[in-house]
């Protein structure tokens, strides 16, 4: 996911693995009102009223869109957890649960499912949320007229990949409502993992009547129809976003906060103000960040802990655009910069160089972690093999000298400090000029995505505890999450050829294969470091954590 921060067809078909399980940045929290005093005003003998829990938080940034079809990003889909339910939802060890589904059927083979839906579920508007919703959704997000970015976590539906691509019809999808409250999925390959996939947002419902009024209705609070835990009562843009707990939740006896404020600070400084003045709850895992110059004093004082995350920190390099469509110059760049000076003068919260893609955390197979197995010791930082290969790369491109070159950035204290010094070192090893430029998060995104830059900073936090969603993910050159456009027919086949592996193991070799293929020998992306996250919490705080992958999970947070 992107973090701060998406994939192709029939990627996740190779997660042959059943523990492997999807995480999802987790969600928003609401309270119960006080309960009210005696109607006779007599309140002898009675508990007093609690009084109600607040919980407040900050994002950096506006979320892109709250529509699930459209979601890509981490701060979207903090508020969303909090606004919609699925069939299934992670619990914080990242374990699916049943939600809306009652009952999940596999047939022998694993490739149908007969999903029953409980009958007390409710959309904000009153309506009942039913299996056809879900076909509704299913397809609205596989329709190429949706462009939805995540269509392919879809693709395991039979025909899916085909009707997102234009070659079948919706009829043909492999979803359908038996009745008001029965679902029939039809997979055209096993996934035993597939309850984890229905807590993904890409399978939330939506309602059918609201969308089909208008294309921007989950655009502001007044028009959104959802039907989670909370109901999204103002959307104050580039201010803030208050959501309150949805009294028609079916489940809203686990539901303790009665309001969550979330408050839209870019800057770090001024959200550690607000901690500091006791008018935020908590700092970290995608909601908020602790300023890089108080990182460290802060975990040495035991004020923050910090914790590693599946998660990667690295810059896209754009290979179709000259010079770095030259992987002499690519590699250059790469090896050019010092990651542990970086991370001890600059990020300051005990992150781990990267030298590829997949985190360390990242399990692989025969129970054990992937880097275990398959080390990223791909290349190494050399300045003078550095100098020698940006010399021959932009020769070949028939360049005497570096031309004028950008890095491109999100809007972030953190984001632009790492880069100044990046920067800084390019200028000083190989004594090239690169000049810096920031967009707010939603634009940054859009740009990056039309590939209008030249080098950009990327994040990747896990969706799923495997490497295929470190791998195919961002290096198959027909996922929507590559927007560097790296493209090597071999990394390709490995990756294609991974989703239909004899054996787990054999899955696992072929995307390493891939990664080594793509950092070792043609640096489509240039690692910085495996992030950890660093989080502050107020104290009477409880149940609100950081998952394995740097994603806030408070859905079912409390307060004392």
């Amino acid at each position: 996911m992107k973090g701060s921060f998406k994939k192709p067809a029939q990627f996740m078909l190779v997660l042959i693995v059943a523990f492997s399980m999807l995480l999802t940045a987790c969600t928003s929290n609401n309270n119960k009102a006080a309960n009210p005093g005696n109607k006779d005003g007599n309140n002898a003998g009675s508990e007093t009223p609690a009084a109600p829990q607040e919980f407040r938080f900050t994002l950096a940034s506006e979320p892109p869109s709250l529509d699930p079809a459209l979601m890509t990003d981490a701060q979207s889909s903090i508020v969303a957890a909090g606004l919609y339910e699925g069939l299934t939802r992670l619990n914080t060890k990242g374990e699916p649960e049943n939600a809306i589904a009652k009952e999940l059927t596999a047939s022998e083979d694993g490739k149908t499912y007969t999903i029953k839906l409980r009958d007390d579920v409710k959309w904000s508007n009153g309506d009942p949320v039913t299996a056809n919703d879900f076909e509704y959704a299913w397809k609205r997000s596989l329709n190429p007229e949706t462009a939805s970015e995540y269509a392919y976590m879809l693709f395991y539906l039979e025909n899916g990949e085909k009707y997102n691509a234009g070659e079948a019809t919706a009829d043909d999808v492999g979803v359908k409502a038996l009745d008001e409250y029965t679902l029939e999925v039809k997979l055209y390959t096993p996934a035993p993992y597939f309850p984890s996939l229905l807590a993904h947002y890409t399978y939330l419902p939506v309602h059918p009547a609201t969308v089909d009024a208008a294309a921007d209705w989950a655009a502001e609070a007044a028009t959104i129809v959802s039907n989670g835990p909370f109901l999204l009562k103002q959307w104050a843009h580039a201010d803030k976003l208050v959501l309150e707990k949805n009294p028609d939740y079916y489940n809203k006896d686990a539901i303790n906060f009665d309001k969550v404020t979330i408050s839209l600070v870019e800057d770090e400084n001024t959200v550690y103000q607000l901690f500091e003045t006791n008018k935020i709850d908590w700092i970290g895992a995608q909601a908020g960040s602790v300023p890089t110059d108080l990182t460290k004093q802060l975990i040495e004082e035991k004020k923050a802990e910090v914790t590693s995350v599946a998660s990667t920190y690295y810059y896209l390099f754009n290979n179709e655009k000259a010079p770095f469509s030259n992987v002499k110059v690519r590699k250059a760049f790469s090896m050019a910069i010092d990651r542990q000076s970086l991370i001890d003068n600059v990020a300051q919260a005990n992150q781990q160089p990267a030298f590829g893609l997949v985190p360390p955390s990242i399990t692989g197979a025969g129970g054990k972690l992937f880097r275990e197995t398959y080390p990223d010791t791909f290349f190494t930082e050399n300045v003078e093999e550095a100098k020698k290969l940006l010399a021959e790369g932009l020769a070949e491109e028939g360049m005497k000298t570096l031309p004028e070159v950008t890095l491109l950035y999100n809007t972030s204290e953190g984001h632009k400090k790492l880069a100044e010094a990046v920067v800084d070192m390019w200028r000083k090893t190989l004594g090239v000029e690169v000049k810096l430029a920031n967009q707010e998060w939603g634009t940054f995104l859009e740009t990056r995505k039309a590939g209008q830059f030249d080098i950009a900073r990327s994040g990747w936090g896990a969706d799923i505890n495997h490497p295929i969603n470190f791998t195919y993910d961002l290096i198959h050159p027909k996922s929507g999450n590559n927007d560097g456009r790296y493209n090597n027919p071999k990394v390709q086949e490995l990756l294609d050829g991974s989703l239909v592996a004899e054996t787990p193991e054999k899955t696992i070799e072929m995307l390493a294969e891939a990664e080594k293929i793509a950092i070792q020998d043609d640096m489509a992306v240039l690692p910085a470091y495996y992030y950890t996250t660093v989080t502050m919490v107020k104290p009477g705080i409880e149940n609100v954590v950081s998952d394995y992958a740097g994603h806030i999970d408070w859905v079912f947070g409390s307060k004392k």
